[in-house]
């Protein structure tokens, strides 16, 4: 048994937990994030707080309903406090700026990279190479942040490309004149 699904999730005030079939929707002051669970696992509300069982004595069942109480606490914390992550662009020329709900990022190609900020996620650009995406869904803040970082990987020469901040990037020597 998990000794994760055991614990109940508690809901704080504010935040608003309902369960339709295996979907569970959370409201709250930074937002709304819906989520669907597999058939395995059983979730149900009552007196501010979530509570989870598997539905069969299999070993799916057993590690889905840990796996859905770890989900369910981090949408709770999403809607309360809010996920972020910071990236940082390195190299001449680099830059990134906002029009509109588009991200443009100069990153030493030929053309620009327009990325279209999904709906639910807050990017803020700073001094052109700092940006902060922002979200109440920590997988969707996770994946921008990734697919931001996807155009232009840090390289390990120069380091320059677009990085977590606090992302180490290990150098290479380059090459050398016998």
């Amino acid at each position: 048994m998990s000794r994760i699904g055991k614990q109940p999730v508690s809901i704080p005030d504010k935040v608003k937990v309902s369960v339709t079939g295996g979907t569970v929707l959370v409201e709250g002051p930074k937002g709304k994030v819906q989520k669907a669970f597999a058939p395995a696992v059983k979730v149900t509300v009552a007196d501010k707080n979530v509570t989870f069982a598997p539905t069969e004595e299999t070993r799916f069942a057993r590690a889905m309903y840990g796996t859905a109480r770890s989900v369910v606490a981090g949408m709770v914390k999403g809607v309360t406090e809010g996920y972020a992550k910071e990236l940082e662009i390195q190299g001449v020329g680099f830059k990134a700026n906002l029009k509109g709900n588009q991200l443009d990022l100069a990153l030493g190609y030929s053309h620009p990279i327009l990325m279209t900020i999904p709906e639910g996620i807050k990017v803020t650009v700073t001094d052109q190479t700092k940006l902060k995406v922002e979200g109440a869904d920590k997988q969707l803040v996770g994946a921008v942040t990734a697919e931001i970082r996807s155009y232009y990987p840090p390289e390990p020469y120069k380091g320059k490309g677009v990085r977590i901040v606090g992302e180490r990037v290990r150098r290479k020597e380059g090459k050398t004149v016998a």
